[in-house]
């Protein structure tokens, strides 16, 4: 996107570059001053508050939605085809919409698919508040706005670049993912209110309406401070040419694939938690709602200690993943409920770093034209992965039982980490180092120490 002058983001490695290693940073922006370094952005300050206004109505909307859907049918199944239905354009399309994201400027898009959101919450809001709203409309309703998160989606995500540049760029992500977690603890409590007070169909009026502040926000943007990016030009074989261009970089398709194991297997903590919350402590409906709650304070908390980091290292999503997956299985252990619940944080917490890692990093060793297809791609997988894995936790849980079900998902999450923590050290030339530093065992990856072979004396 060309708006108006601005300083280039960073360009991506050429193809004959190494790729970066665990150990090293795969981006080196400038140390922020504070945690909240990037609202100091005129732009990017406008995009965030229009943000956290959408964000609640979107969480208002998840909840009413799906309250909606089982009064009408009485029906989990119609709730659970209600939620592919929203997923399933991205598992669809997700790899177009990158295509188009690359070709097109992002804030006038945006425009156009925030609106479409917006008038797709009205007039669900129209029918229920009417009493005319059948659970056909809500199907319709979710898979428009499927549709539209399909573009969206990657353009939100590659629109931070050019309204903070790459030296904000870690800051940016971290304080997007605190922005949508925050908002994940008031939306579905106002949402609650608003059902039992006034009605489901008053929580999708707030959603549609929530929709102005970023409609505003983007129109009033100077777009003389947008960070220039060239968009793609419209040409045959660009969604080949984009898979081509993950799958040829290690920096790239590795976190890829090891999100999509952790998001298939051990993200899936609505089939976990109620089944936690329901067959193990018989706690009920309080419980699961504390368990989402207390895993999103830990998620903002992650967000936050990622916004206040200036790098992005492999070797910390490495890290965070396999602590995550580790998290995972004590807590199939724990024997009390209060246990149980206080894991919860720092879950939310290790998660939502493996999330603002993974993005950041693939954000930061991508090519700027290109950037919309990763990015699709990445949220295609990262977004489609729970939806693919549920069912089959379902089963193992409903099977073997809750502790089994999560334990198996933390495994899964332990093992990828691991082999893909080796592969990339690998292709880093790294190897594994096993010390003491300060009284302290250290594990850590360090460059292999190149040998060169004597030659033999004439």
């Amino acid at each position: 996107m060309s708006s108006g002058p601005g300083t280039a983001s960073a360009p991506a490695p050429e193809p004959h570059d190494s790729p970066p290693a665990p150990e090293a940073p795969v981006s080196r922006p400038a140390r922020t001053s504070s945690m909240f370094s990037s609202l100091k952005v005129r732009n990017y300050r406008l995009f965030f508050l229009g943000q956290v206004v959408s964000n609640i109505g979107t969480w208002m909307q998840r909840i009413a939605q799906d309250w909606l859907v089982l009064s009408l049918t009485g029906s989990s199944a119609a709730v659970g085809i209600t939620t592919a239905l929203q997923f399933l354009p991205m598992l669809l399309f997700g790899l177009y919409g990158g295509v188009l994201v690359d070709r097109l400027r992002k804030r006038p898009t945006l425009l156009v698919t925030q609106t479409a959101m917006g008038l797709t919450a009205i007039v669900l809001a129209v029918l229920t508040l009417s009493g005319h709203v059948q659970v056909w409309h809500v199907y319709v309703a979710a898979f428009a706005v499927g549709l539209a998160t399909v573009v969206d989606n990657p353009a939100r995500q590659s629109f931070v670049s050019e309204l903070v540049g790459p030296g904000q760029l870690q800051n940016a992500v971290s304080l997007n993912s605190a922005n949508f977690q925050s908002a994940r603890l008031v939306g579905p409590a106002v949402a609650g209110l608003l059902i039992t007070g006034v009605g489901t169909g008053y929580a999708f009026l707030f959603n549609g309406l929530s929709f102005v502040a970023p409609l505003a926000g983007l129109l009033l943007m100077r777009a003389r401070d947008l960070h220039v990016v060239e968009r793609a030009p419209r040409g045959k074989g660009q969604l080949r040419e984009g898979v081509r261009y993950v799958t040829a970089r290690p920096e790239l398709i590795w976190p890829i694939v090891l999100v999509g194991f952790v998001g298939t297997f051990a993200f899936n903590f609505p089939v976990y938690l109620s089944a936690f919350a329901d067959d193990v402590f018989h706690a009920g409906a309080g419980a699961y709602s504390m368990f989402n709650t207390l895993m999103a304070v830990g998620s903002v908390a992650g967000a936050l200690l990622a916004a206040r980091r200036g790098t992005a290292r492999l070797r910390l999503l490495i890290v965070a993943a396999m602590a995550f997956g580790a998290l995972e299985m004590l807590a199939a252990t724990t024997p009390a409920l209060w246990m149980f619940a206080l894991l919860m944080i720092p879950l939310g917490l290790f998660g939502m770093t493996v999330n603002v890692t993974t993005n950041t990093a693939i954000q930061m060793s991508t090519d700027p034209s290109m950037r919309g297809r990763v990015m699709a791609l990445y949220m295609m997988i990262f977004l489609g992965g729970s939806p693919v894995g549920a069912p089959i936790v379902g089963w193992v849980t409903d099977t073997y039982g809750a502790r089994v079900g999560l334990a198996a998902g933390g495994a899964v999450a332990v093992l990828a980490a691991a082999v893909i923590g080796l592969i990339l050290a690998r292709v880093g030339n790294l190897r594994l180092s096993v010390g003491w530093q300060r009284g302290h065992p250290t594990v850590r990856f360090v460059p292999r120490e190149r040998r060169e072979e004597l030659a033999p004396a004439a």
